[in-house]
């Protein structure tokens, strides 16, 4: 399954500061809706995405009732910080 949609970035600080894009509340209930099938334990959900023309996976994680995607400094578009809103295209992995 494959969405596309413009989110959000905030910061996440945990053990170490990191941006994340907050999938907006419809996609993360459809992608809520697979997770049982997809995920690989935590309810992290494996992705494939592009940003900026660029393509890259990483892992959903939900929080809040949503998921974020890890946006690390390869991925970002330069001056893409707090409050900025990004557009992403994802493709939820299936694990086999």
């Amino acid at each position: 399954m494959e969405f596309e949609f413009t989110a959000d970035v905030i910061e996440w600080r945990g053990p170490a500061p990191y941006y994340y894009a907050v999938v907006p509340g419809a996609e993360s209930d459809a992608i809520h809706d697979l997770a049982g099938a997809l995920t690989y334990g935590w309810g992290c959900i494996p992705v494939e995405a592009w940003l900026d023309g660029k393509q890259f996976t990483t892992s959903l994680f939900p929080r809040d009732g949503r998921y974020l995607v890890p946006l690390k400094l390869a991925v970002r578009p330069p001056g893409v910080g707090v409050g900025a809103s990004v557009h992403l295209r994802m493709r939820l992995v299936v694990r086999g």
